[in-house]
């Protein structure tokens, strides 16, 4: 579902750039600058979050029609989903390690609090080991996550300082 609607963002995206730029190729023969794309740039962002809000508010009415905790369930899903395309299309308009990290945050989060959610349905002992295991889970994964941004980091700041002490040496 994810890749269906990053594979409509990036087709939508890239229409409204090709019409915005040959409309204005052909409406104005003179010098364009960098200053005429931001505004188109925002136009494509506030449609792709004017989207992502879309899709948030479908998902969560098809929970309506639910009841008890599988419509909880449901609606921590479609949060889940929300705050991870958010963190997606921030990545993908300000690349950075930074934002990859938090996109990477967001799905274990998500992960986590649906996990968590349906735990509910359990009781007693099992309730709490269902919990304690979803949180155990998403430690985890934010352990790798640190870990991973970490290795990239160094690899980043250290890569270059080893090729040239590593070319010195030689």
């Amino acid at each position: 579902m994810t890749l269906k609607l990053c594979s409509i963002c990036a087709a939508l995206a890239l229409a409204v750039g090709t019409s915005a730029t040959y409309a204005q190729a052909q409406s104005t023969p003179k010098d364009t600058t960098k200053a005429d794309h931001p505004s188109a740039d925002r136009k494509v962002k506030n449609a792709e979050e004017d989207r992502i809000e879309a899709d948030y508010k479908a998902a969560k009415a098809k929970c309506e029609a639910m009841q008890g905790n599988e419509k909880d369930v449901c609606e921590k899903e479609a949060r889940a989903r929300q705050r991870v395309a958010k963190a997606e299309l921030n990545a993908k308009n300000e690349p950075s390690p930074s934002n990859q990290r938090k996109v990477a945050e967001a799905k274990a989060q998500g992960e986590r609090d649906v996990a968590k959610e349906k735990c509910d349905d359990m009781k007693g002992n099992e309730k709490q080991a269902c919990q304690k295991q979803a949180q155990a889970k998403y430690d985890q994964a934010r352990a790798e996550i640190k870990k991973q941004y970490a290795q990239k980091e160094a690899k980043s700041s250290g890569g270059s300082s080893s090729a040239t002490s590593g070319s010195t040496s030689k």
